[in-house]
């Protein structure tokens, strides 16, 4: 199976699947656009998992375009797939929407409320944004257009003329037993769940009593497909089915009939052969030993087409979430994630791992620790110390090859925005004071100037931090603690405040706080870790932790320079007074 070589070398494997769909379009069709693939069902909320479809033949794309090569990369949404289940808390859905368990996707109403004409549209809307946000160009196609439309007949007509030969290569599979699944590493229910798509790979394969057809209507009267064909002439093109949800049937010339599809093992590879695919990834699901895409490997060639290559693509969680499921309400997609982080960041998470590698999205707190990183990584490609694959991973983030992406103008630390925004509770004002004291050598001019970081910091603080979480600034001193402290206590507060003025800044506050234990103990202030005892830094974890008392009622905080920025000058001599 023409599977690309899964490279365990710390190279840029862009580049090199890039290489490899380069020879090979060269090889299948010289001179005509190089195609890559993706297929999205808009069975329910598109996840961030499913977005590895995408990512990843996106970043081969670009790859080959900014090489100077032409390049399709077409996403087939699949919303002419059967309505499987009702998804678990999607708003304005409830059981009761199992009635139209059969239909096509686009038949089925939108949720309640909601601007969309149907099912299908609803859900492919979000996933639409959320790529233009991400700069991931490809040529959309809806299959319901596609079957509708009858573009597909010739295919259709030559699988049923076909139909011994598919049934064939299927037989193969149904009287063997799989061999056991090769994974990356164990998977727990939670992944297995998550890897699961939009469920097309269980689909039933066009078997029945009735003999092997590989099409499946949809039913004429109450438009599902639990439908069985019956007979079939091939000179005539004469198909009768009948239908087990209502009792219909009805005899149809299929060379005139466009109401339903191939079965998603058959579709798949005429696919492939119709559209010319060289490279398209595919999920666990469909990757297994006797799944559709090994299946489809052998199908392809009776439409006289050939097998993509391409990786399996590995799972994709949640920092802080075990399921992924697009069946599931509630899981997070590509729209959730860019509310509380910037395209380029969401995009290096998926150029950074080779598409057998798990990785998992933060939207807990270290969703702090990744932009630190990233920060980390941009200034290692400012000053050129930047590794060769970090630094082709962090280009492809930043942009494509028709650009950069919009970026912030002034990309101040996440999780200062992200205090700055808790402590503010989003005044803007007191953010725009606060912000411009973290550098008065270069005070900020204007929000604008860290936007849209901060906004997708302040939506983070908002939507994933949990109330008691969140802090709150005292209103007045703790007059019990203020005046239960020792003589070490008291002074350690003086020699706080009396420093206030000289170091009223992110970087002189950062040495003062770290400093009073040192100056306590008979040290410099500036002296460094190598020359300092043990005990300072407990003492430092001591010292902070009375801080964090007196001005939030808490063990912990934000970084208590950034906190003592955002409480002012004022309210901290107010409430650190003893």
């Amino acid at each position: 199976m023409p599977i690309v070589a899964q490279s365990t070398e710390t190279t840029d494997w862009v580049s090199r699947y890039a290489d490899e769909v380069i020879e090979e379009s060269e090889r299948r069709a010289p001179g005509k656009p190089v195609v890559v693939a993706s297929g999205l069902s808009p069975s329910g909320p598109i996840h961030l998992g499913n977005l590895r479809e995408v990512m990843t033949p996106h970043l081969v794309a670009d790859e080959i375009r900014r090489r100077g090569y032409t390049v399709r990369h077409l996403l087939s949404w699949d919303d002419y797939d059967r309505y499987r289940k009702v998804p678990a808390g999607v708003a304005g859905v409830d059981e009761s929407w199992g009635e139209h368990i059969g239909k096509p996707l686009t038949s089925v109403p939108a949720p309640a409320g909601s601007a969309y004409p149907s099912w299908a549209e609803h859900f492919k809307a979000a996933m639409v944004e959320a790529l233009a946000e991400l700069g991931v160009e490809y040529d959309g196609i809806s299959q319901t257009e596609q079957y509708t439309s009858g573009v597909y007949r010739e295919q259709v007509l030559f699988a049923m003329k076909h139909r011994g030969d598919i049934d064939a290569i299927l037989d193969q599979y149904r009287t063997k037993k799989a061999p056991a699944k090769k994974q990356q590493k164990p998977l727990d229910e939670a992944e297995v769940e998550a890897a699961e798509g939009s469920g097309a790979a269980a689909e039933d394969d066009g078997s029945s009593a009735a003999g092997y057809y590989p099409y499946k209507p949809y039913c004429g009267q109450c438009e599902k497909d639990l439908t069985t064909v019956t007979a079939y002439d091939d000179d005539s093109t004469e198909l009768a089915y009948a239908c087990s949800a209502c009792g219909f049937s009805e005899t149809v010339r299929l060379s005139e009939f466009n109401r339903g599809k191939l079965v998603w093992k058959v579709d798949w590879p005429m696919r492939w052969a119709y559209e010319g695919v060289v490279f398209e990834p595919s999920g666990v699901d469909h990757s297994s030993p006797g799944s559709s895409f090994q299946v489809g490997g052998q199908i392809v060639g009776i439409f006289g087409g050939k097998q993509p290559i391409g990786p399996m693509y590995a799972f994709v969680g949640i920092s802080g979430m075990a399921k992924m499921s697009s069946s599931k309400g509630g899981v997070p997609t590509p729209a959730d994630a860019l509310q509380i982080m910037e395209p380029q960041l969401l995009r290096w998470l998926y150029a950074r791992r080779r598409p057998n590698q798990s990785f998992k999205i933060a939207f807990d707190q270290e969703i702090q620790r990744l932009y630190d990183e990233w920060d980390k990584l941009e200034g290692k490609v400012a000053d050129g110390s930047v590794l060769p694959a970090d630094a082709a991973a962090h280009a492809r983030a930043v942009g494509t090859a028709a650009g950069e992406l919009p970026r912030t103008p002034r990309p101040m630390a996440y999780r200062t925005l992200a205090s700055v925004a808790d402590i503010t509770a989003g005044a803007e004002d007191q953010t725009l004071r606060i912000l411009s004291e973290l550098d008065p050598e270069n005070p900020l001019a204007s929000l604008d100037e860290v936007r849209p970081r901060l906004d997708k910091a302040e939506t983070w603080i908002n939507t994933q931090v949990p109330a008691e979480e969140r802090t709150v600034v005292r209103d007045e001193p703790d007059t019990e603690l203020l005046k239960s402290l020792d003589d070490q206590g008291r002074e350690s507060l003086r020699l706080l405040l009396d420093g206030l003025d000289a170091n009223w800044s992110l970087d002189g506050l950062t040495h003062l706080v770290y400093g009073v234990p040192k100056v306590q103990a008979g040290f410099p202030a500036d002296a460094t870790a190598k020359e300092l005892p043990p005990e300072i830094k407990v003492a430092q974890r001591t010292f902070f932790a009375l801080l964090y008392h007196l001005l939030v009622g808490r063990d912990t905080g934000p970084r208590l320079p950034t906190l003592l920025l955002a409480v002012g000058q004022d309210r901290v001599r107010k409430l650190l007074a003893a």
